[in-house]
């Protein structure tokens, strides 16, 4: 989209093999279909009624036949077989998204709602990769193995909730905002105390809050009187 193209499946019709179409699809296609379902809400391209439609569509896809029907009509993505007027060499869907790094974490959950509080560990980096989920990540127990916290994000109608201690900071002004709105009730700045959370990536109709505990808070509240 916006002059990419994209291969989404081979199509018999155009010289792909006899029965493509009724070939098995796997989760890391239906995924890779959903993202660009998001990018064309995100363009302009989808209504969010459309896009609802169309991805439950890919979510019970079991072929690909029925998988590249959501994204037949769409410009800059084309199906294996049809002729590529630029020339260039383009991915497929069915590539597995390539190996996550040992010290760093992924979150990708769809119409869930996921939570992490206690004593777990945070690795340097975190990986957000959700749609129509609820996210919360409570730093306030949590094990540390580094002062600074990278979390990358890449949701769609999901929110998340960071609850972070007192002499915590945060920066989400990497943020790239889609219809969505952020909450920051957190010192930001450098990484002057224990902890430093840095939130970037992309955010489509979605909400971020930073905040402390309500313990934390009353505590503040109550040392201004």
């Amino acid at each position: 989209m916006a002059g990419e193209t994209v291969s989404a499946g081979p199509v018999p019709e155009t010289g792909g093999a006899a029965g493509d179409r009724d070939l098995r699809v796997s989760d890391a296609e239906r995924e890779h279909v959903g993202m660009l379902l998001q990018r064309a809400v995100g363009l302009g391209m989808l209504s969010l009624g459309e896009f609802t439609e169309r991805m439950d569509t890919a979510l019970a896809a079991k072929t690909r036949g029925e998988l590249n029907a959501v994204l037949i009509d769409l410009p800059g993505v084309r199906l294996v077989g049809q002729p590529d007027p630029a020339g260039r060499a383009t991915p497929s869907y069915a590539e597995a998204p390539g190996p996550t790094p040992a010290s760093s974490a992924t979150i990708r959950s769809r119409i869930s709602s996921v939570s992490r509080k206690g004593p777990w560990h945070v690795p340097p980096t975190m990986y957000l990769n959700n749609y129509c989920s609820s996210v919360s990540l409570d730093f306030t127990q949590a094990v540390m193995s580094t002062q600074v916290v990278e979390l990358r994000m890449d949701d769609f109608c999901s929110s998340l909730t960071l609850i972070l201690p007192g002499a915590a900071t945060v920066d989400v002004d990497g943020l790239e905002l889609i219809g969505s709105s952020v909450n920051n009730k957190v010192r930001t700045g450098p990484p002057i105390g224990p902890l430093h959370v840095v939130v970037h990536g992309r955010l489509r109709f979605g909400s971020v809050t930073a905040k402390q505990p309500l313990a934390v808070q009353w505590r503040r509240l109550m040392s201004g009187f």
